[in-house]
């Protein structure tokens, strides 16, 4: 993986849907950041393009108050903040429309620009990819040194998968299709390359030997926060386990790539995807746990259920929560259950990975013993945890008790951790693809997901209710219990 400290050549990023939330929230604040570092040079410009009626200084008003909502000081400067909206500017026009008004974004290119790296985001709906693309091609937009980046959830099954595939595919050659998931731009995601093939202790005993099981959870204390009619349509399932944490899952298990170009770990990632055992639609009530949450309280706030949320009157069976079995037939993984979790309304934010290890086979203390358990922390405050037992000082003998060594990574290399964007953006400047999803990845995930689609829609009265500030329905505990294991927070 290269540096992602130099700067790169001077760039058109063209952003499809920038009066969205993702725009504002996400994608301006991280190239800000970069312009800040260096990174981004003077001449680089950013173009929003969407359907609303905006001069390039409502536009600039607007991402100025983004910056200042979501840049907290010291790191927001205002000099660097004026410099970086001076290259910004916006086009009206609805990229899903070959008679829009094309000409308020082609009036923004000429022959001088036509030789250097252009950028084009996606942050619709998926169902425009196609559309936009083929308006692109059509207006004369795309050229040799252009790159499409799509927004998860490249379609909502298999089927519409391989159609946005095939219709983008048509315009960009897949080495230009940049397919983000910003779970592997976070730097501890990335670490964990570096923790497995960096480290042997972990790598030789990162087998079933050694390991029991492995937790992956993503929990978020909000709620659906105004997006209720794009998340009533897509639910976490869709929304969270058939791209973050799978892939999260696959750099847990794969196997060492060969180098760290793209394709070798892809392809690495691609063998985890195609091994797991297929889960059939009868096995889902079983091994895929689906849940709504309630109104409930998470600290001090009482908070309305999903179904006030949507609005009055509105019905819904989509989940909120999911906790599902994957199991992974290859031989370092056969008999290891990797347990995937996602959830909105949970107590409080975090990701991470729990790898719990065997037990001890046999003890010669008296004192009860925990097994070793390495907490991988994606969020907040990413860092490594490990779980060990310890003689507990004094002089009453060996008297053993757990005791963590915990590092964190922002204190250990006293730095700010960026935000995934900033790094993912950049890599599409640069064309590096190492950290974007290949097409082949994205239907095989499709593949083994679809079929718990299909067995919830056999079993509509699979949806459990959960409240608020809970972990969950209590038939995401049972999924373990029935394993004989337990979620990590509810270990003594």
């Amino acid at each position: 993986m290269p540096s992602v400290t130099g700067p790169v050549e001077p760039f058109d990023y063209i952003v499809f849907g920038a009066t969205g939330d993702l725009t504002m929230r996400k994608l301006l604040p991280a190239l800000y950041y970069r312009f800040r570092d260096g990174q981004m040079p003077s001449d680089a410009r950013i173009i929003g393009a969407a359907r609303s009626k905006l001069s390039d200084e409502d536009f600039r008003g607007r991402a100025e108050k983004a910056l200042a909502r979501f840049i907290k000081a010291p790191d927001l400067d205002e000099a660097v903040a004026r410099r970086f909206i001076g290259q910004i500017f916006y086009a009206s026009v609805n990229g899903a429309e070959s008679d829009s008004s094309w000409e308020n974004l082609l009036r923004l290119f000429d022959a001088g620009v036509a030789s250097r790296t252009r950028v084009f985001y996606l942050a619709t709906s998926p169902g425009l990819y196609g559309d936009i693309c083929h308006n692109l091609a059509q207006h004369g937009l795309v050229t040799p040194q252009s790159r499409v980046v799509l927004e998860k959830p490249i379609g909502t099954d298999l089927a519409s998968a391989e159609r946005i595939n095939n219709e983008v595919g048509q315009v960009f050659d897949e080495k230009k299709i940049f397919r983000i998931d910003h779970y592997l731009g976070k730097e501890t995601v990335q670490n964990l390359i570096a923790l497995r093939f960096a480290n042997p202790v972990f790598e030789r005993l990162w087998t079933s030997d050694a390991i029991d099981h492995v937790q992956i959870t993503a929990a978020e204390s909000v709620g659906v926060e105004g997006r209720g009619d794009y998340y009533d349509s897509s639910g976490a399932l869709r929304d969270m386990i058939q791209n973050h944490l799978l892939q999260v899952m696959c750099l847990v298990a794969m196997e060492p790539p060969g180098a760290l170009d793209a394709d070798s770990l892809r392809n690495e990632k691609l063998k985890v995807l195609r091994a797991l055992k297929p889960i059939l639609p009868e096995e889902v009530p079983n091994v895929a746990i689906r849940g709504q949450y309630g109104r409930g309280r998470i600290g001090d706030a009482v908070v309305p259920g999903y179904m006030e949320e949507l609005g009055e009157g509105r019905q819904s069976k989509t989940e909120t929560f999911v906790a599902l079995k994957a199991e992974i037939h290859n031989w370092r993984w056969g008999k290891v259950p990797f347990y995937l979790r996602s959830g909105k309304r949970l107590p409080n934010k975090s990701s991470e990975i729990v790898v719990q290890f065997k037990e001890t086979p046999w003890s010669i203390f008296k004192s009860k013993l925990q097994s070793n358990r390495l907490i991988i922390r994606l969020q907040p405050e990413e860092g490594i945890q490990l779980s060990i037992m310890s003689k507990d000082p004094g002089p009453d003998g060996m008297v053993l008790r757990p005791a963590k060594i915990d590092i964190s990574f922002e204190k250990a290399f006293s730095t700010r951790y960026p935000d995934a964007y900033e790094r993912l953006l950049m890599d599409t400047v640069r064309g590096d693809p190492v950290l974007f999803m290949r097409r082949d990845e994205v239907e095989a995930a499709w593949t083994w997901v679809e079929p718990v689609l299909d067995g919830w829609a056999r079993h509509p009265d699979t949806l459990h209710y959960y409240s608020a500030g809970s972990w969950g329905p209590e038939a995401a505990r049972r999924l373990l219990a029935q394993d004989g294991r337990c979620w990590h927070e509810d270990v003594e």
